[in-house]
């Protein structure tokens, strides 16, 4: 893909992955991967940034003889993906409209 991901973008990605399915990092990143190419070292200040701001809460589950940290999205974390959905559709058809300004049609 031509176009990288925003710190921005990446957040509200993060949120929208984590609002469907409570996940650990390991698996969000793969999710994200499949659309983005992002690493985990990409990832896991996010998730660290978005818990401390009261967007993610986290919780530990065993798995395999060792804890596996998962994420939730908590209503203030809902309220800023909301946002952010919202802003994401006025600034994608703003670029729509830029780039087919000159008559090409995607």
């Amino acid at each position: 893909m031509r176009y990288s991901m925003s710190a921005a973008l990446l957040d509200a990605c993060v949120l929208g992955v984590i609002s469907v399915e409570e996940t650990y990092g390991y698996d969000l990143t793969q999710k994200i991967g499949m659309t983005a190419d992002i690493s985990e070292s990409t990832v896991y200040p996010v998730l660290r940034r978005l818990s401390k701001d009261g967007m993610l809460d986290t919780y530990d589950r065993p798995f395999e003889g060792r804890n596996r940290r998962y994420y939730k999205i908590t209503d203030k974390g809902t309220e800023f993906l909301t946002e952010c959905i919202a802003d994401w559709y006025v600034y994608k058809e703003s670029v729509e409209k830029l780039m087919t300004a000159g008559g090409c049609v995607a």
